[in-house]
């Protein structure tokens, strides 16, 4: 097989010079390359085309099924579940009391900030015990010794005292002594006493 392709190439090299047989060889791929990458666009449309028919399958839908709808309950307004109920008459005095040894212990522990925070609550709870002002959460000092003051004019000197050792040691980070606690005990005291005096003989000028 090696001598026949020999000779056909020796042949063919007598009629066409090998570096012509190569070009054309090139060119002849070139065009089929050509052709392929153009294809369909250069078969003439008059030629017919066989076109196969597509076989259609039927299409089975399963049935949808229906689940009975729950009836929504009616959503709470924003003023239900933003209502704070207000305590009761009896419920401030139990814990002015329950506070008040809070106090007292935390005091024995050397943490006289804390002791002082309960005993400024322990005015509060009595203020309010004694409607004096109403329980509102979020309330400032400087708004509790106004509301008071409104109504009873003698607590606010002591009411003022009292928030002004408060902001000093919680607001202002100062470190408290037991002479912080002693004056809120001795604030707490005069408070009291002032409350009880106007309930027995009334506001004196």
């Amino acid at each position: 097989m090696s001598r026949w392709w020999t000779e056909a190439a020796a042949t063919l090299g007598d009629l066409v010079p090998l570096p012509l047989a190569a070009l054309l060889l090139v060119l002849a791929a070139l065009l089929a390359a050509l052709a392929w990458y153009f294809f369909p666009a250069w078969v003439p449309r008059r030629l017919p085309r066989l076109r196969l028919p597509r076989p259609r399958l039927p299409r089975w839908r399963l049935p949808r099924l229906r689940l009975p709808r729950r009836r929504r309950r009616p959503a709470r307004t924003a003023a239900a579940a933003a209502a704070v109920p207000a305590p009761r008459a009896a419920e401030p005095e139990r814990a002015a009391a329950g506070a008040a040894s809070l106090a007292d212990r935390l005091a024995a522990e050397g943490r006289y900030a804390e002791s002082v925070r309960e005993r400024l609550r322990d005015m509060v709870r009595e203020l309010v015990a004694r409607r004096v002002v109403e329980h509102r959460p979020g309330m400032t000092v400087t708004e509790l010794t106004a509301a008071a003051a409104r109504g009873r004019p003698r607590v606010h000197p002591v009411l003022h005292a009292a928030g002004a050792i408060f902001s000093d040691l919680w607001y202002a980070q100062r470190p408290a002594t037991p002479e912080h606690d002693r004056r809120m005990r001795e604030l707490a005291a005069d408070l009291h006493r002032e409350l009880t005096a106007d309930m027995g003989g009334g506001d004196r000028p």
